[in-house]
C-alpha cells in the first residue's frame, strides 16, 4: 500500500472470505519481495525512475564520449597465443564456472531445455555434459601442475548453475539421470533466479494474472541476476575461502568456448584485468553489442558493453560523423560482446557485498500510442550480466581478449526458419545446422594447425541454409584441453582425413595421433591412464551419411538431419597401459 498498490486489493471480500486465496497472494508476493535487492519497494522506485526516463525519452548516454578500451586481440596458434594460453593453465585451478541457463529451448523450436540438446549428433553429448567434462579435464591438468606440498582436492574446479522456474527441476534431474557426468555431486550447485513482478503503467502499479485476482503477473528480470544470486547464495565467500581467484561466466549453448578460455584466463592475468569479455571480430553495424570505453564531461570512465543500435548514433554524435564504419583492415575498431565474461574474484566479491550484487537495469515499455501513458502489455524492469561493470570506479582494470569466431563462438539460438531469414540476409545462422558443422570444423582446424592434411569442406543443405562441411571431427575435452597440448598430439604431416565426409572422434588424454589415413569413420577411445600411440593405421569403410530429413524427431529437425551410421572402426582402450594402434 506504500508502494501505491492499492489497486491490487480493490476486489478483496471482507476478511475471512477467500483468505486461502488471500494467503497465495501474499506467498507469491513475499518470494518476489526477498528475490530483489531492496524488495518490491526498491523495485518500484527503481521502475518509476525508469519508466519517466523511458518516457522523457532520456539517452543514458547523455555527455559520454566513446573510444576503444583496453584489450588483445588473439591470434589462434601464434607463439603469443600459447604463451597466454600457458598462463591461463598456471591459474585454471584458481578459477571457478558459471553456467547460466536459465531459458527453455523455445525460441529454438525445442520444448525441453538448452543444455540437454546435444552439441552434435556424432557422439549425441549434450551441452551440459560437454562443459563439465571440459571443467573435468581442465581440473586434472590443474592436479598435475600441481606443487607436491598440497593436495588434489584443493583443485577441484566448482561449476553453479543459474537456473529458473522452467529449468530448474529438469537441469538437476538430467544431472541426476546422468551421474553429474562424472563430477562429485558437491562441484555442481544450481542457483534458481526468480522472476520479478511487471508492470502496467507509468505509476509503476503491478500487474495482476489475467485470470486470477490472486496471482501477480511476472517475468524473468534477465541474466544480471547472477550476480546477487552469487553473492546471497554464500557461493563467492565459500570460493574465496577455498582459494579461488577467477570466475568465468559462460552461457548455455556455446560448444566452443571452452576452446578460449586458457588463452583469455591468460590475457586477464596479464593484464591485471578484474572483468574481461571475451569477443569476436565485429563487422560494422553489425547486430551484436560493442565493448567500448566511455568517458564523460565530468571525468568519469567506465568500459562497459553497448548494444549495437546504440553504438552508431553515439559515434555520430560525438567522435565520428560516419558512425559505426569499418576500418582499414574491414571491421569494426569495437570488439564484438559475446557475453563469455571472465572476472576477478577478489575485487568482484567485494564490489557485490558492497551492492548487493545490484545491476543497473533497464525497462522497454511498447506504448500503446504516443501519449506514453498505455502499454500494449506489461512489462517489467531487466537487467544484463555484462552491464556489471557500470558500476565500478574508474580505476577498475576493464578489458577484452578477441577470438576468431571459428574457434570461440557458436552459439546455438535460432530456429530453423530464423536460421533461413538470416541465412537469406547473408547473416550467421546460430541455428542447430551451423552449430553442428561448426563444431566438426573447429576440430578439423585444430587438427589442421597441428599439422594434419585435412580434406576441404564442402557446401552442406539442410532446413533450407547452406553451410560448409568438412570431416566431422570431434575433440572430447579430454584429448587436449590447449593448442600446444593438442600439437604435440598430432604428427605433422603424419595424420590424413582424407574426405570431407569423414569421421573422427578421439577421447582420451593418453592418445597420440602419430601417423592416420582415414577415409571413412573412426572413433578411438582410452581410460585415464591408457597410453595409446596410433601409428600407421589406415582405415577406410563406408563411414557416416549426413542425410537431409523434414520429418524426424524434434532434435532431428532442429538440425534438418540425421545421421546413418553405416560402418565405423571403433577401438575402445578399458584398461590402464602402453598400446600402439598400427
Amino acid at each position: 500500500m506504500e508502494c501505491g498498490q492499492e489497486h491490487l486489493f480493490e476486489t478483496w471480500p471482507a476478511p475471512g472470505t477467500g483468505d486461502d486465496d488471500k494467503k497465495r497472494f501474499m506467498s507469491q508476493a513475499m518470494v518476489c519481495d526477498s528475490g530483489y535487492p531492496g524488495g518490491i519497494a526498491s523495485y518500484v522506485t527503481n521502475a518509476k525512475k525508469l519508466l519517466s526516463d523511458s518516457k522523457e525519452g532520456k539517452n543514458p548516454f547523455e555527455g559520454w564520449t566513446p573510444s576503444v578500451p583496453d584489450g588483445i586481440v588473439v591470434d589462434y596458434a601464434s607463439d603469443g597465443h600459447l604463451k597466454l594460453e600457458q598462463k591461463g593453465m598456471q591459474e585454471i585451478g584458481s578459477a571457478a564456472f558459471v553456467l547460466v541457463a536459465g531459458g527453455l529451448g523455445e525460441r529454438l523450436g525445442y520444448s525441453g531445455i538448452k543444455v540437454e540438446l546435444p552439441c552434435e549428433r556424432a557422439t549425441d553429448s549434450s551441452y551440459l555434459q560437454l562443459y563439465v567434462h571440459s571443467i573435468l579435464a581442465l581440473q586434472s591438468r590443474a592436479a598435475g601442475e600441481m606443487p607436491a606440498h598440497r593436495s588434489a582436492k584443493d583443485v577441484g574446479i566448482p561449476l553453479a548453475i543459474m537456473t529458473s522456474d522452467d529449468t530448474h527441476a529438469k537441469t538437476l534431474d538430467l544431472l541426476d539421470r546422468n551421474d553429474y557426468f562424472g563430477a562429485k555431486k558437491e562441484q555442481i550447485t544450481l542457483i534458481k533466479q526468480e522472476k520479478v513482478p511487471c508492470l502496467i503503467n507509468n505509476d509503476a502499479h503491478l500487474a495482476l494474472a489475467k485470470d486470477d485476482a490472486y496471482k501477480l503477473q511476472t517475468k524473468p528480470h534477465g541474466h544480471g541476476d547472477v550476480h546477487a544470486l552469487l553473492h546471497t547464495s554464500g557461493l563467492l565467500k565459500k570460493w574465496h575461502t577455498a582459494g579461488k581467484k577467477w570466475i568465468v561466466f559462460f552461457q548455455d549453448t556455446n560448444s566452443l568456448v571452452f576452446r578460449v578460455v586458457p588463452g583469455a584466463l591468460g590475457v586477464s592475468k596479464e593484464k591485471g584485468f578484474q572483468f574481461n569479455s571475451l569477443c569476436v571480430p565485429r563487422k560494422a553495424k553489425e547486430a551484436i553489442g560493442a565493448i567500448t570505453e566511455l568517458t564523460h564531461t565530468d571525468g568519469r570512465k567506465m568500459t562497459v558493453n553497448v548494444e549495437y543500435n546504440q553504438l552508431d548514433p553515439l559515434l555520430r554524435a560525438t567522435i565520428n560523423e560516419d558512425g559505426d564504419v569499418n576500418n582499414d583492415k574491414g571491421a569494426s575498431p569495437f570488439p564484438g560482446n559475446i557475453n563469455q565474461l571472465i572476472v576477478s574474484l577478489d575485487e568482484y566479491k567485494t564490489q557485490l557485498e558492497n551492492t548487493g550484487g545490484q545491476i543497473e537495469e533497464f525497462v522497454n515499455p511498447k506504448y500503446a500510442d504516443d501519449t506514453k501513458t498505455k502499454f500494449k502489455s506489461p512489462t517489467r524492469l531487466e537487467c544484463m550480466m555484462q552491464d556489471y561493470p557500470k558500476a565500478l570506479g574508474a580505476d577498475a582494470k576493464v578489458g577484452f581478449t578477441v577470438f576468431d569466431n571459428w574457434v570461440g563462438y557458436s552459439p546455438v539460438k535460432n530456429s530453423p526458419a530464423d536460421g533461413v531469414g538470416k541465412f537469406k540476409g547473408n547473416n550467421p545462422t546460430h541455428t542447430a545446422t551451423s552449430g553442428e558443422m561448426e563444431v566438426y570444423g573447429c576440430g578439423a582446424k585444430l587438427l589442421e594447425l597441428a599439422g594434419a592434411s585435412v580434406a576441404k569442406p564442402v557446401d552442406f543443405k539442410a532446413n533450407d541454409i547452406v553451410v560448409p562441411s568438412g570431416p566431422r571431427v570431434v575433440l572430447h575435452p579430454s584429448f587436449a584441453c590447449t593448442f600446444d597440448e593438442l600439437k604435440g598430439k598430432v604428427g605433422k604431416g603424419g595424420v590424413n582425413l582424407k574426405s570431407p565426409t569423414s569421421a573422427l572422434v578421439v577421447e582420451g588424454s593418453g592418445i597420440t595421433l602419430e601417423s592416420l589415413e582415414l577415409d571413412g569413420a573412426l572413433v578411438i577411445k582410452a581410460c585415464a591412464g591408457a597410453n595409446v600411440t596410433v601409428k600407421g593405421l589406415t582405415v577406410t569403410n563406408k563411414g557416416w551419411t549426413y542425410k537431409p530429413v523434414t520429418d524426424g524427431n524434434e532434435i532431428d529437425n532442429l538440425r534438418g538431419f540425421v545421421v546413418e551410421k553405416h560402418e565405423t572402426k571403433e577401438i575402445v582402450f578399458a584398461k590402464p597401459g602402453n598400446y600402439t594402434v598400427s
